[in-house]
């Protein structure tokens, strides 16, 4: 009697056993399906810890170990089905994967084209390129009419016209000392910094590690040798973009031109050793104008192994109804802007496929051209702009990206902004450090 009675309470104990172990099953099955995050913030001890009281007091001879020390108990195991790390990171892998398909090299490249330029700093909106010689796409009624013999005549003596005033302004234009100093103590506050040399991009991040006075004026910037060899390289990556009195196809009314002039009074008046190249890269292809440019840098730089100073002249792209005009001792002329790219976005960090050694270097060398202007030309310049990507700034220290201007404004002002930016590199790359 006391035998059966003992089987059947074991059996009762067993069978209850059974079921609360399959409702237990059940209750976490039905939290991993409608709210995983919940089991997620137990946190992998604590539900260690209840499973292994719950199998240790229903199931004991399941809690043994399995024979090596090196894999996972039953336990363990149990957990692992439960809690699969690749349960609990779906949500986090599928994050990685998907920004890694959407920023994979070739649409990096793509972006760095797209993204270089082309956001109006009043109003915040990007402004599109569809690569033509203004910037914006003609009407097609106006793309078929033809210049008469009249019209490109009078064109030429207005070039000439605009030639030279230009050059009758040159001397006019060259600051003769400064106008504004810069308390050290202010440059040394990073807040500062920030509020009046750059612009930082929400698609990037830079903190007072690389901005800094002692890294961004300790660096000697300076040419080491003279103008016996090339010393500066000035090129084009977007060499299509002109300005609004462009005439479309003619290269010298064009970012190239304004390359001319600068190169001439680089040479001409401060006697340095210029080489202007004048490949076309955005042709048809504006997207992978910086991928395109880069072999033939790479090869330039090569063959001339004594230049030291790379500058990437732009043109940037405004809302219609801004005009970035400054006058400087008299003269109207366009803004110009440095732009740095830090190989780095908000979302991925540091890009180590678009590896930039000089971007220290970049910085130096922009922020002390930056500060030169506002000492001697207050209001020269915009901000220091700061993006992600790289804009082929990686194959020399001392490299400028600069924006010279944008689609509002004429080639005069274009070319004449050229004469305080000759002025300015003369004495940051020659002047006292």
């Amino acid at each position: 009697m006391y035998a059966y009675r003992y089987r059947s309470l074991k059996k009762k104990k067993i069978k209850a056993a059974v079921w609360l172990w399959i409702l237990l099953s059940a209750f976490i099955a039905l939290l991993i399906q409608t709210d995983k995050s919940f089991l997620t913030k137990l946190g992998e001890e604590g539900a260690e810890s209840c499973c292994e009281k719950v199998l240790e007091f229903y199931l004991p001879g399941l809690s043994y170990s399995i024979k090596d020390e090196n894999e996972w108990s039953l336990v363990e195991k149990v957990i692992g089905v439960l809690f699969s790390e690749e349960d609990v990171n779906t949500e986090s892998e599928s994050y990685k994967t998907q920004i890694e398909s959407d920023l994979s090299y070739e649409t990096i490249l793509a972006r760095e084209a797209a993204d270089e330029n082309y956001v109006d700093e009043k109003t915040g909106k990007v402004i599109p390129s569809v690569g033509s010689a203004d910037g914006t796409s003609l009407p097609d009624d106006e793309k078929e009419v033809e210049n008469t013999k009249e019209n490109v005549e009078e064109q030429d003596m207005a070039q000439d016209q605009t030639l030279k005033d230009t050059d009758s302004k040159e001397a006019a234009a060259v600051a003769d000392g400064k106008v504004v100093t810069f308390a050290r103590e202010k440059l040394d506050d990073f807040d500062y910094l920030i509020q009046n040399f750059y612009q930082v991009d929400n698609t990037t991040t830079i903190g007072s590690a690389q901005l800094n006075a002692d890294a961004l004026l300790g660096k000697d910037v300076r040419l080491s040798h003279d103008a016996s060899t090339p010393q500066i390289l000035i090129y084009h990556t977007h060499s299509q973009e002109g300005y609004a009195d462009s005439v479309p196809g003619d290269a010298s009314m064009t970012v190239v031109g304004v390359g001319d002039y600068l190169t001439e009074l680089l040479t001409q008046k401060y006697g340095f050793s210029v080489i202007h190249h004048t490949g076309q890269y955005d042709v048809g292809d504006r997207d992978h104008a910086y991928a395109k440019a880069g072999p033939a840098l790479e090869q330039i730089l090569a063959e001339n192994q004594s230049i030291e100073v790379v500058i990437d002249l732009h043109r940037d792209g405004v809302g219609n109804n801004t005009r970035l005009v400054t006058e400087q001792n008299g003269v109207q002329m366009a803004q110009v802007m440095f732009f740095n790219g830090l190989s780095r976005t908000t979302k991925t960090g540091d890009i180590e496929y678009l590896y930039n050694p000089y971007i220290a270097d970049n910085l130096a060398v922009s922020f002390q051209m930056q500060l030169k202007a506002a000492e001697y030309y207050p209001g020269f310049t915009r901000r220091i702009y700061l993006k992600g990507y790289r804009y082929n700034m990686h194959y020399c220290p001392k490299t400028l990206l600069i924006e010279v201007g944008a689609q509002t404004n004429t080639l005069e002002e274009a070319k004449s902004a050229m004469v305080p930016l000759a002025d300015l590199l003369n004495k940051v790359l020659t002047g006292p450090q």
